[in-house]
């Protein structure tokens, strides 16, 4: 049985750093994924309100996660992981874009999203779109994710139940590999520079 996790409200900042030490007790979809099965294809709205596709970063590995800024838990501690992993690459980070696609587009604007990625890296780019393309993506890349809503009578008060993992993409825009939630930043590290040693 598939196993998801519940994202409540957003909470302070110095909540977001301590996340990176509880990893291991939050739930989290996990799933096995066949390279066939996954279509490695986005077209959203990037950090400048323009569009932006996955064929923007041929050339370039990409690390993709999917989330919303309004999550407690798994959000924020994959992006601190995504993070500490291209700072472990060094310059070879260089080769690789991070990307945080949120499925919560009713609140996550670009310039929300712009910093909210900026606190865990400059490098992080967050992208999201109108309802039909978030769907479009998230189903390209099986990921699942549901709205749930509470007994607040405030309307945006509600969280998004979805999918954790973080996903690689080649440099032709290829997928390769899903990194379960919680892999060590190191071994994303190690296999992306394994990658790039051999293309």
């Amino acid at each position: 049985m598939k196993r998801r996790h519940f994202c409540a409200a957003l909470t302070a900042l110095p909540f977001l750093i301590g996340t990176q030490h509880a990893r291991a007790s939050s739930p989290h979809t996990t799933f096995d994924l066949e390279p066939r099965s996954i279509n490695p294809r986005y077209m959203l709205i990037g950090p400048q309100g323009s569009a932006v596709s996955n064929e923007d970063f041929r050339g370039r590995f990409q690390l993709i996660t999917f989330g919303y800024t309004f999550c407690p838990d798994i959000c924020p501690t994959t992006l601190v992981d995504i993070a500490e992993a291209l700072k472990l690459l060094g310059t070879d980070a260089e080769r690789v874009q991070a990307i945080f696609i949120s499925v919560d587009p009713e609140r996550d604007n670009p310039q929300q999203l712009a910093t909210y990625t900026a606190f865990f890296d400059q490098r992080i780019i967050g992208l999201t779109g109108s309802p039909a393309l978030v769907q479009a993506a998230a189903r390209n890349f099986k990921v699942r994710y549901e709205k749930v809503v509470g007994e607040s009578e405030d309307p945006k008060n509600y969280a998004v139940d979805h999918s954790a993992g973080i996903y690689l993409l080649g440099p032709e825009s290829t997928f390769i590999k899903k990194f379960a939630y919680a892999t060590p930043p190191a071994s994303i590290a190690n296999d992306i520079r394994q990658l790039i040693s051999s293309h």
